[in-house]
């Protein structure tokens, strides 16, 4: 039997019998078996009894040994209390031992402290001998260096006040130096009073030095008293006469503190010590006094009863000295250049001492000054819109501005810096906010004048637009740069408060309504082709050729014209810009004319959509009308091209389906139309030219077939067949009879000028509705060119009056400006590019 079974920590007796006697012929090694388990136990009951006995013996030997150890730290502890009793016994011995040699230290340094304050005492004793002896005999010089060791003296007898001698010494040393300061002061009067200053003026000097020693109240009270002095005169003569102290004669204040300074520098100046910057202090007393004297003054002119007010251009004239008196100051004391009055340094350059020491007693009536600014540019405006755009006389340039924007804006610059020099603070923000109102009104009076108000349907020239274009982008570029230099001179509390993006936005709403009056310009020369295209009888074709014959005509107008255009645009997002807007146009225009030219027969239809394929070809040429045979136009504007012309698509694919078998028309208008709308299915039966009494049917089934399921996912409204207005009755044969068609891109021209009624409307609606790029409308949207030549009379006043134009032409830069930066570079300019 293994022991290892039985030592086993899963050990189960049940098991474990089973395995021993796993068959009943096993059965009699039972006794045996259990001899052996008995054997077994006994031998492990011997094993326990002889671990606990050693167990035992161990526990005891440990006992003792513990014991041991206490007994060791006991007798360590009693030899550490034993060091510790000898070291104290040592210390006592050894300070009884050098008693007696400290008390000779502590006594011979008492000893060596009073002999230093005696004979400290008796120096300061003496040198206040000496100095009583050598004020009385005015012997500065001496009393200067004197003075200075007797003052260091009584600083160290300080601590000695409660000794009466020293005391009554220290007081005599004070009552000595007020002499000594009273006695100078009378010396400075007596000797200026008498003229003898030239005579006198070594001792003079002298006694500076004592001043300077008597400490910063004396000489601060010497160079009052020399300012004062100084100025008395100047004070009886501008102060009590109200003729000199009148601003007419301020030029003569600065004279007569001029020749004081001239008078200091030949026979004061080498009184006083340079460090003491006396002139520099003289300057700062006559600044100012004369700024309290202008102050007065300013407020008398204003409160006075006579009716007369402040005249401005004396106020500039009074200003305008006043800085130059300052500048003249500041290069004087600080040797640093100030900037004159015509230039624009940072805010950061200005030097502080004599900045404004005098000018500021103007700061609250600058508000006169941007008045005055505000007249003068009030007038300008009128004088810009009476002149002619350019001078006939001189050659055209394509990247000319017209004079007056570049004439504004240079009175606006020297304007901003005359201002930035005479104030830094609400005066300069009230003046950004009148160059906002007269950007606003140079845009709306002059540009959009210039823009709108023109006699006849052709509107302005192409020159003439394209100098407003150019004009209105340096507008909007100089308008962003007009407002950082204005944020870098104003006060940095107030530059969140400049704010000229409105007005840049606005002139950008012009370049825009530029742009879309170019496309008029072609709209206005493809007129003789639309019009052959709604007379050809579309319901009448028996085949399907290779292109109509306006086709041709059309895309020659429109090249020719574009290429004229393009060739007078400088800058490529504004070509860029003309491109697009000029592809909507005759997209729109296209389907406008389709739905003039009804009815429309199937071979008619299919024609027209093969029309459509070649100007959509056409369309892609224009960018690269100008350019060298071979160039490719740019990818993104074929897109364009092909998004815009595509629309007509589906409106042309279903007017291709014959009427029988009707279920072939519905099927084709649900694939292709997609709607559920029985207005649009009823528009597109108009144009085929059903018969009303053959259309119920139609429609019945029509009705029927929209509400299959499959059919369930169709849209309310076509954007394509939505906004579209069938005609009814007698179709005219010229363009000034489309009537509501006008609302998708085909002009009336029936009115014989060009109306800006609504231009500023149509521009707006252009951002409103749908656009995927500005001048981009959503087939059926109000923004067209119809509305720029329409038929109205509407001046430009009562465009003015209606109050929108200015918000319109702002929102529509904001979006034009947004949507230039996705303007592609094409053509010859993009080659050089890359």
């Amino acid at each position: 039997m293994s022991s290892a079974a039985l030592d086993s920590v899963d050990y189960d007796p049940i098991d474990h019998l089973n395995a021993i006697f796993s068959h009943p012929s096993t059965l009699p090694a039972v006794r045996a078996t259990s001899a052996t388990l008995r054997n077994y136990q006994d031998d492990l009951d011997e094993d326990i009894a002889a671990f606990v006995a050693s167990q035992t013996a161990s526990d005891a030997s440990s006992v003792q040994r513990i014991q041991a150890a206490k007994a060791e730290l006991a007798d360590l502890f009693r030899k550490i209390e034993n060091v510790r009793a000898r070291a104290i016994q040592t210390e006592q011995t050894i300070t009884e031992m050098t008693a007696d040699i400290k008390r000779l230290d502590n006594t011979k340094r008492n000893l060596t402290l009073s002999m230093t304050a005696l004979k400290r005492l008796q120096m300061l004793t003496t040198a206040y001998e000496q100095l009583r002896s050598l004020s009385k005999s005015r012997q500065y010089r001496e009393c200067a260096q004197l003075l200075q060791a007797v003052i260091q003296l009584v600083a160290h007898f300080k601590s000695y006040r409660s000794i009466d001698q020293i005391a009554a010494l220290s007081r005599n040393v004070a009552d000595l130096q007020r002499e000594l300061l009273e006695q100078i002061c009378e010396d400075f009067e007596v000797i200026f009073a008498k003229g003898e200053v030239g005579s006198r003026k070594a001792m003079l000097g002298e006694s500076c030095l004592v001043m300077d020693a008597l400490g910063e109240h004396a000489r601060a009270r010497l160079v009052n008293w020399y300012c004062n002095t100084q100025l008395r005169e100047y004070r009886q003569v501008f102060r009590g006469n109200d003729e000199a102290g009148s601003l007419d004669n301020i030029s003569r204040r600065y004279s007569w503190f001029n020749r004081m300074l001239k008078t200091y520098d030949v026979e004061h100046a080498s009184i006083f010590p340079p460090y003491w910057r006396v002139n520099e202090m003289l300057a700062n007393a006559f600044c100012e006094g004369t700024r309290d004297d202008f102050k007065g003054i300013l407020q008398r002119s204003t409160r006075r009863t006579d009716g007369q007010t402040l005249d401005v251009n004396l106020l500039l004239s009074c200003l305008q000295e006043t800085l130059d008196f300052e500048h003249s100051l500041e290069r004087k004391f600080l040797n640093e250049s100030r900037s004159s009055i015509d230039t624009m340094a940072s805010k950061d350059d200005r030097p502080h001492a004599f900045g404004q020491a005098i000018s500021e007693a103007f700061e609250p009536y600058m508000s006169l000054w941007v008045e005055s600014q505000d007249k003068q540019l009030g007038t300008l405006i009128p004088k810009y819109r009476q002149q002619p755009l350019r001078n006939a006389e001189e050659e055209f340039s394509s990247q000319a501005v017209i004079a007056s924007s570049t004439e504004l804006f240079h009175f606006y610059r020297l304007t901003l810096a005359q201002c930035a020099k005479l104030s830094t603070g609400t005066r300069l923000l009230e003046l950004s906010t009148t160059f906002a109102k007269y950007l606003d009104q140079y845009g709306q009076q002059v540009l959009y004048h210039f823009l709108s108000e023109r006699p006849g349907p052709q509107g302005p020239s192409l020159e003439d637009i394209v100098l407003i274009l150019n004009t209105a982008d340096y507008c909007y570029l100089t308008s962003n740069q007009l407002e950082e230099k204005i944020k870098a001179r104003i006060d940095e509390d107030l530059g969140s408060k400049v704010d000229l993006q409105s007005q840049a936005d606005a002139f950008m709403g012009i370049a825009s309504a530029a742009v879309r009056t170019l496309v008029r310009k072609v709209e206005i020369d493809c007129e003789s082709s639309w019009r052959e295209m709604r007379n050809t009888p579309w319901s009448k074709l028996e085949s399907v050729g290779d292109q109509s014959t306006y086709v041709a005509e059309l895309l020659r107008h429109v090249k020719g014209k574009s290429g004229e255009i393009l060739a007078l645009l400088h800058k490529q997002q504004y070509a860029r810009a003309f491109c697009d807007n000029l592809v909507d146009l005759m997209a729109n225009t296209y389907i406008a004319n389709i739905v003039q030219s009804k009815p429309i027969s199937e071979v008619g239809a299919e024609q027209m959509l093969l029309d459509s394929y070649v100007l959509k070809k056409g369309f892609t040429e224009i960018p690269i009308i100008n350019e060298e045979p071979g160039t490719q136009p740019p990818a993104s504007f074929v897109k364009r091209v092909t998004q815009s012309m595509s629309k007509t698509d589906p409106l042309l694919k279903t007017l291709q389906v014959r009427p029988s078998p009707p279920e072939a028309l519905v099927q084709a208008y649900l694939i292709h139309i997609a709607d559920r709308s029985d207005t649009n299915f009823r528009k597109i039966l108009e144009l085929k030219g059903i018969r009303k009494s053959e259309q119920a049917a139609l429609v019945d089934l029509f009705a029927a077939f929209r509400a299959a399921p499959a059919n369930a996912n169709l849209v309310p409204q076509s954007p394509l067949l939505t906004p579209l207005q069938i005609p009814s009755g007698h179709i005219g044969t010229g363009i000034g009879s489309l009537g509501n068609a006008a609302a998708m891109g085909t002009p009336g021209l029936a009115g014989g000028r060009f109306d800006p009624a609504t231009f500023g409307s149509a521009l707006m609606n252009a951002a409103r509705d749908g656009v995927d790029r500005f001048g981009s409308p959503a087939l059926g949207s109000s923004a067209t060119m119809g509305g720029v030549g329409g038929g109205g009379q509407t001046s430009q006043q009562e465009v003015e009056k209606g109050g929108n134009l200015e918000g319109n032409l702002k929102n529509i830069g904001k979006f034009f400006r947004r949507d230039m930066s996705s303007f592609g570079r094409f053509g010859r300019g993009a080659e050089e590019g890359r």
